[in-house]
């Protein structure tokens, strides 16, 4: 993934009536006052038969963060952005439709035996993590995931934090960093993901995003529901550190939303159970300084 940036640039969105058969919600004067708000605060202007379509997809996101922020979870869920859309919806336009297959990529990192800092954050550590970025509606989270990692390993290696394109679109004469190798993590080998973040570098991975992570506002993300294969991760992120808090321990991850999702653009995911197959795909670039 490191010679060549895929261009997973996602075909144009087409919106998808309700589901077939699924009878409208009855929508209350609180809920729309809610929405209308919502609208405002992002800047929203629909016409009248999407209007509707909005309406119900917001209804329905707003009875599911409030159910389970009622219930006993490791996080909270909000609205954002994408509270007018459907997970379907979501998924056409943000998250990869078809397998990776990143597990063909053969582990050549080599782990130590520790032990490891309690915690770590490559933020607090000086100017070696680039501002959150948003990957809008090209779904080329890997592209942002990798270049995210590549900026932190020549900041690491050089002392200056450079600001490389998350474009879709690559342009060979305007390239300013270029990688010597890449460190591949061995697959489920969350430990030496610990250790790399640690020692080395940010580390890239993938995972699987479901319906729940869409509205996460805080706390430390966990599921139930997603699955721990490579073949399902659908998105890519990078891990700029480590903690613990409440007995969980966490990874710091830097996601392409955009600063107004989730924590300033980043979440907090449980660490040491492979949560949604974190670990299946994990790696760093080597630059070459």
């Amino acid at each position: 993934m490191w010679a060549v940036l895929p261009l997973l640039c996602a075909g144009a969105w087409l919106l998808g009536p309700t589901a077939c058969g699924a009878a409208d919600l009855a929508v209350s004067s609180l809920e729309m006052f809610h929405f209308k708000s919502w609208m405002v605060q992002h800047r929203k202007t629909y016409s009248s038969e999407e209007y509707h379509h909005r309406l119900q997809a917001f209804v329905s996101n707003w009875r599911k963060i409030n159910a389970h922020n009622a219930g006993n979870h490791t996080f909270k869920m909000g609205l954002n952005q994408f509270s007018d859309m459907s997970f379907a919806e979501l998924k056409r336009k943000y998250l990869w439709s078809e397998p990776q297959n990143c597990s063909a990529t053969k582990g050549n990192y080599l782990r130590g035996t520790g032990p490891y800092p309690p915690s770590m954050d490559w933020r607090k550590k000086g100017n070696f993590v680039s501002p959150v970025k948003n990957q809008g509606s090209c779904g080329s989270c890997w592209t942002f995931s990798t270049t995210g990692a590549l900026e932190s390993a020549v900041a690491i290696g050089t002392g200056r934090l450079p600001s490389l394109d998350g474009d879709c679109k690559f342009q060979p004469s305007k390239a300013i960093a270029f990688v010597k190798d890449v460190a591949n993590i061995t697959m489920n080998d969350e430990e030496a993901m610990v250790e790399a973040v640690a020692l080395y570098n940010p580390v890239s991975f993938a995972f699987e995003v479901i319906d729940d992570f869409l509205m996460y506002k805080k706390g430390v993300y966990s599921s139930t529901s997603c699955h721990k294969t490579p073949d399902k991760v659908n998105h890519a992120v990078l891990a700029v550190g480590y903690g613990e808090e409440n007995g969980i321990p966490y990874w710091i991850v830097k996601n392409s939303w955009g600063p107004q999702w989730g924590m300033k653009g980043y979440f907090l995911m449980e660490r040491g159970k492979n949560m949604c197959g974190l670990a299946a795909c994990a790696s760093y670039p080597i630059p070459l300084v």
